[in-house]
């Protein structure tokens, strides 16, 4: 009778943990946004907004893995002065008309303890791809109390060098470092 019931309890345990499995989100591209800021001039931090974004966020939250897929519209750019959206989308800087779109692809998770602290993974701009890793400084998910659906969401960011990527433009007047910026919320898929 001992061994069923230990049996039983083992089966359970290896069932539940055979029942959870990697979950689908779909970016939820009203509430996702990415951005950069970059020092002009030495005298100020200046922002740009891409609001266009698509792509997909798998979890698997008891392994403690995932992954993560987005990409930006270039052409979507915004710094709410139209004659500098129009100089930046030019092949001086982000090159929309060659280059429609900015990827990440993540290689790895990181998490910390339930919370996810890091993204690791492949940045493409400007049709160049280099490793970065993506601090993430909030994470949160669960039942979205206004739409019912299960919703994941999170903040992260990075900081490159926008040469390594062949952007030269203005260097150093326009400082090298640019620190990019993405808050993300994603819905399970249906």
């Amino acid at each position: 009778m001992m061994k069923k019931a230990l049996f039983a309890v083992a089966f359970s345990a290896f069932a539940g943990a055979a029942l959870a499995a990697p979950v689908s989100y779909s970016v939820d591209p009203t509430h996702t946004v990415a951005q950069y800021e970059v020092r002009h001039l030495g005298f100020s931090v200046q922002t740009g907004v891409f609001t266009k974004t698509a792509g997909n966020v798998v979890l698997d939250t008891e392994a403690k893995k995932g992954a993560v897929d987005i990409t930006i519209d270039t052409n979507s750019l915004q710094t709410y002065l139209a004659a500098r959206d129009t100089h930046l989308k030019s092949k001086d800087f982000f090159n929309v008309a060659q280059f429609p779109t900015i990827t990440f692809k993540s290689t790895d998770l990181k998490f910390a303890g339930d919370k996810l602290a890091a993204v690791n993974g492949n940045l493409t701009i400007l049709g160049v791809t280099k490793p970065v890793t993506l601090t993430v400084t909030n994470f949160g998910g669960g039942k979205n109390p206004m739409s019912g659906q299960e919703t994941y969401g999170a903040n992260a960011e990075t900081t490159i060098k926008r040469s390594d990527f062949g952007m030269k433009t203005f260097l150093p007047a326009i400082a090298d470092d640019v620190t990019l910026k993405v808050s993300i919320e994603a819905v399970k898929a249906q």
